[in-house]
């Protein structure tokens, strides 16, 4: 709530002006705290420290007073919580690196570079693969095309330019033959994203085979403690749930090792609309495996 009339007038009198007190003046500016503060009725907003000042009167007299905004925090163990979802930044902030996906992480970390090319990073499906190719390609600003849709698009559109493909197993021979060759023109680059190293993909072109023979594969493997405990808790932070400390371990051990699996076993915790403890996690994998999710 802000200052009433009386107050205001005030604060009004006793505050310093520029133009009469310089010295004071300064000195009252360099004192006030770097609070965040909302707008409201008749006022305005401080560029630099988002205070509200109101001039009453006379000129160079102002009024300000600050009103703290409200954050989110993590419901309290036990407390029920009400089913809002937030999006949280996820991308190269939020991606952990283990020794289930090192390897791959490190042979993007600088390439293309002026090497080009084509690479490819393989992986069992929910180990973070797709992922881990959107922040290689918000990097180098590579264009990113998704499946069956490289058929749609003219190949000399993407000339010179870095490409994303995933899923890339999806794409017909023909525009995956075009896409390796413009990836070796200057600035050019293919990174595939699949569950398979491209040796192993079936091709009927004979150009096309060898060239899918040279590809640099780089392999991920499911996740492992580490990187599974962080999808769960990203999942758990997204519902505005702050499980105890036992529920994680508990749940490592119990779903399958994917991203999918972690989302999941979440959501069904969270429809049970009770506080989330290691009882009700174990009331809730019983019903997926008596269903067969959570452990395909």
């Amino acid at each position: 709530t802000g200052p009433t009339e009386k107050q205001s007038i005030e604060c009004a009198e006793s505050t310093p002006s520029a133009a009469s007190d310089p010295v004071r003046y300064k000195a009252h500016v360099s004192e006030m705290p770097k609070l965040t503060g909302i707008c409201v009725r008749n006022g305005r907003t401080h560029p630099q420290y988002r205070r509200i000042f109101h001039r009453r009167g006379r000129p160079h007299r102002q009024v300000c007073y600050s009103v703290p905004t409200m954050t989110a925090r993590p419901a309290p163990h036990g407390q029920m919580r009400l089913p809002l979802q937030s999006d949280l930044p996820e991308r190269a902030a939020g991606f952990v690196v283990s020794d289930c996906n090192r390897a791959a992480v490190e042979a993007l970390a600088d390439w293309p570079n002026l090497i080009g090319g084509v690479m490819a990073i393989c992986g069992p499906a929910g180990c973070g693969k797709s992922r881990l190719g959107q922040i290689w390609a918000e990097r180098v600003g590579a264009v990113a095309i998704q499946g069956a849709e490289a058929a749609l698009i003219d190949p000399m559109e993407l000339d010179g330019r870095p490409v994303l493909l995933d899923p890339a197993r999806d794409v017909d021979d023909e525009t995956l033959f075009h896409l390796i060759n413009l990836a070796q023109a200057p600035g050019g680059a293919l990174l595939l994203v699949a569950r398979s190293a491209p040796s192993s993909w079936e091709a009927a072109l004979p150009d096309l085979r060898s060239r899918l023979d040279a590809v640099i594969s780089v392999a991920m493997e499911v996740p492992d403690d580490i990187v599974l405990s962080a999808m769960l808790e990203a999942r758990f932070a997204e519902r505005g749930i702050r499980p105890p400390k036992d529920v994680v371990p508990y749940l490592l051990r119990r779903i399958s090792r994917s991203a999918a699996a972690a989302a999941e076993v979440v959501e069904r915790l969270d429809g049970l609309h009770k506080p989330v403890t290691r009882a009700l996690a174990r009331e809730a994998l019983e019903g997926a495996e008596e269903s067969g999710e959570l452990f395909e």
